[in-house]
C-alpha cells in the first residue's frame, strides 16, 4: 500500500498578487474548477493508494478539509504544524505517524500540494517503478526530465544517461544546486541530469532508519510532538513545545543528500511547480505570439505576455507589450518583466516591511464558517459580504465597540440576538445592538449572503468575545 503524505504549507509569494500568505497558491483555481490541492489529491486515489496524510497548520486546517469534503474524501489524517520547520520534520512526522498506526511496511510517496502533472499515466508508471525500488530499501525520488536550460530548480546527476522509455530506477550520483544559464546549458546538453521535483518515495521504516542515522537530533522532539498530539474537530495537532524544538531543514539537505541508497526514476509527465508566473505562462498554452490571457482581458500587438485579471479584478487592457506579465485583482496588480519573475518574493518583502496588508492578505477572508469581504471601510465604518454555507454557523458573540446592521441578500439567516431568535429572509434586515449577545446561521439548503454595516469607535477583528464555538475558538 502506498499511503500519499501531502505537504500543504507555503509562504504565498511567488505567484503573488493571486497567492498570499492567507490563502497559498495550492488552494487556488488556477486553470480549471479544482484547486492545485485537489488535483493532488486525486492523483493518489484508486488501487493501491491508502487514504492521504496532510501536512499542514492551523491557519489553513478548514481550508484542507473543506476541499477533502468537495473530493469526498473522508479518511485524510490531518496532521497540524505548530511551527514552520521545513520539509524534513514535517516527513519525519507523517512516517512516526504512519508507524504508530502499524503501517512501517508500507510505502509513503511525499508530494507538493502545489505542483501540475499534466500526464498522469506517466506519472504513474513512474510511480510503480518507483515503488519496486523503495521495497528493496532505496530512498527514491523523481526527476523530470528537462526540455529547457531551467535556472530555477535544483537538479539531480544519474550514473548514465537515462532511457526515457521504460521507467527505471537509477542511481543517484549527487544532487546540484540551482545553477547559472551557462552550466544549465551544459548539463541539459549532457544528458545525465535531471529537475529535481521534490517527490519522495521511501518505505515508513527505512526514512524513519534514515532519520535516526543521519539526522538524529530530529528523532527524539519529532517522535515527542507526534506521541503527545492531540484531536481537535478531526485534525491532529502536533504538540507545539516539542515541534518547535526540531532543527529546521529540508529533506533534501537533512537526508537525501547525505544517504547511500538513493535512486532516482526519470519522467517526462508535464510537471511544473509553478514556481513563478512564467511557469503559469507556459501552464496556459500561449497562442503563436506568445500571449496568454485569462479573464477580463483586452489585447492589442502584444507578444511574449501574460494578461490575468482574477476573479473580481478590474478589466485588464494590454497594448503593445512585449514579454510581460501583468496580473490584476481588486485590491492589488503586478506589472513585471518575464525575465525577472523571481523578483516578485522580493516585492513582497518589501511590501511586508511596509506593513502593507495586500503583502499577506485577500480582500476576502476564508474562516471556518465561510468566507467574508470587505466592501467598503471609512471612519467609524466598514461594509462587508458575508457568506455562510448550508448548515454552518459563526460563533455566539458579542462586540464591546461596536454594532452591526445585517441584510440578507441571498438564502436564510437565522438571527440569535440575546434570547431572541429570528428567522430573516432575502430582502429583510436586522439590527445587532452594541453588546448584544448573537449568532449568525445558515439553516437552508442555499449559501446565504449578507450585507453587514458596523458602526462604532473600532472595527478590529480582535473586537469579539466569543462564548460558544463549533470550531473551538471561544
Amino acid at each position: 500500500m502506498i499511503h500519499p503524505v501531502i505537504l500543504c504549507g507555503g509562504s504565498g509569494t511567488r505567484l503573488w498578487p493571486l497567492s498570499r500568505k492567507a490563502y497559498p497558491k495550492q488552494f487556488s483555481r488556477i486553470f480549471d474548477d479544482e484547486s492545485l490541492f485537489q488535483s493532488c489529491l486525486k492523483r493518489f486515489t484508486g488501487e493501491g493508494f491508502g487514504a492521504p496524510v496532510v501536512l499542514s497548520n492551523a491557519d489553513f486546517r478548514f481550508l484542507v478539509i473543506e476541499q477533502l469534503s468537495d473530493l469526498g474524501i473522508t479518511e485524510a489524517s490531518i496532521l497540524l504544524e505548530p511551527a514552520a520547520r521545513n520539509t524534513a520534520p514535517a516527513i519525519l512526522s507523517a512516517a512516526l505517524h504512519l508507524q504508530a498506526q502499524g503501517l512501517q511496511e508500507d510505502l509513503m510517496l511525499v508530494a507538493p500540494s502545489d505542483h501540475v502533472i499534466r500526464d498522469l499515466p506517466a506519472f504513474h508508471q513512474a510511480v510503480a517503478a518507483g515503488a519496486a525500488a523503495a521495497a528493496q530499501g532505496k530512498l527514491v525520488t523523481f526527476g523530470i526530465h528537462p526540455d529547457r536550460a531551467e535556472t530555477g530548480y535544483g537538479y539531480l546527476e544519474l550514473d548514465k544517461i537515462p532511457d526515457m522509455s521504460t521507467p527505471e530506477a537509477l542511481a543517484v550520483r549527487r544532487f546540484v544546486e540551482k545553477p547559472d544559464q551557462d552550466r544549465a546549458e551544459a548539463m541539459l546538453s549532457e544528458g545525465r541530469f535531471l529537475w529535481n521535483a521534490g517527490i519522495f518515495l521511501f518505505r515508513v521504516r527505512d526514512i524513519i532508519a534514515a532519520f535516526d542515522s543521519l539526522a538524529p537530533e530530529m528523532m527524539g522532539p519529532c517522535g515527542e510532538a507526534v506521541a503527545k498530539a492531540a484531536p481537535d474537530l478531526g485534525f491532529l495537532r502536533l504538540d507545539g513545545p516539542a515541534y518547535e524544538a526540531v532543527p529546521e531543514d529540508s529533506i533534501d539537505y537533512a537526508i537525501m543528500e547525505k544517504a547511500q541508497s538513493v535512486a532516482a526514476v526519470p519522467v517526462d509527465c508535464g510537471w511544473s511547480d509553478l514556481g513563478a508566473w512564467d511557469a503559469v505562462w507556459r501552464e496556459m498554452s500561449p497562442d503563436a505570439a506568445g500571449v496568454a490571457i485569462a479573464g477580463d482581458v483586452t489585447q492589442i500587438d502584444c507578444a511574449d505576455t501574460l494578461l490575468r485579471s482574477e476573479t473580481d479584478g478590474p478589466r485588464l487592457v494590454g497594448v503593445n507589450l512585449k514579454g510581460v506579465a501583468a496580473i490584476a485583482m481588486r485590491d492589488a496588480v503586478l506589472v513585471a518583466d518575464m525575465s525577472d519573475l523571481q523578483a516578485v518574493k522580493a516585492a513582497v518583502a518589501k511590501l511586508k516591511a511596509e506593513n502593507l496588508p495586500e503583502a499577506e492578505t485577500l480582500p476576502r477572508t476564508y474562516r471556518p464558517w465561510g468566507w467574508y469581504e470587505t466592501l467598503a471601510l471609512g471612519p467609524r465604518f466598514q461594509v462587508k459580504q458575508i457568506m455562510v454555507p448550508p448548515g454552518r454557523q459563526l460563533s455566539l458573540q458579542s462586540h464591546v465597540h461596536r454594532s452591526e446592521h445585517w441584510v440578507v441578500v441571498q438564502g436564510t439567516a437565522n438571527v440569535t440576538i440575546d434570547d431572541t431568535v429570528t428567522l430573516v429572509s432575502e430582502n429583510q434586515s436586522v439590527y445587532i445592538p452594541l453588546g448584544a449577545v448573537h449568532r449568525l446561521e445558515n439553516p437552508g439548503k442555499v449559501d446565504l449572503h449578507l450585507i453587514e454595516v458596523q458602526t462604532g469607535s473600532y472595527l478590529g477583528e480582535d473586537d469579539i468575545i466569543r462564548y460558544e464555538d463549533l470550531y473551538n475558538r471561544a
